[in-house]
């Protein structure tokens, strides 16, 4: 199974909506409709389920780098 990750590439806020439509294959706009609708019928909890998964959500790196090349950058090397 795919790990649900947030999106860099279609991005609005923290990419969440998007990650969640790439993980199930669905479209980000339809998703992040879905989300508006059900932040104001449920009273604002998608709002806070949001904001959670943005905290554990990892992001989804443009591109993948090995440990030398990670830690090269972070030195400034």
């Amino acid at each position: 199974m795919a790990k649900l990750v947030r999106s860099v590439a279609d991005k609005k806020i923290a990419g969440v909506c998007a990650g969640v439509a790439e993980h199930f294959g669905w479209k980000a706009r339809t998703v992040r409709l879905a989300w508006f609708v059900l932040t104001f019928v449920l009273a604002g909890a998608p709002l806070l389920f949001y904001i959670v998964l943005w905290m554990i959500m990892p992001s989804r790196s443009k591109e993948k780098k090995d440990y030398a090349a990670r830690m090269s950058e972070r030195l400034g090397k």
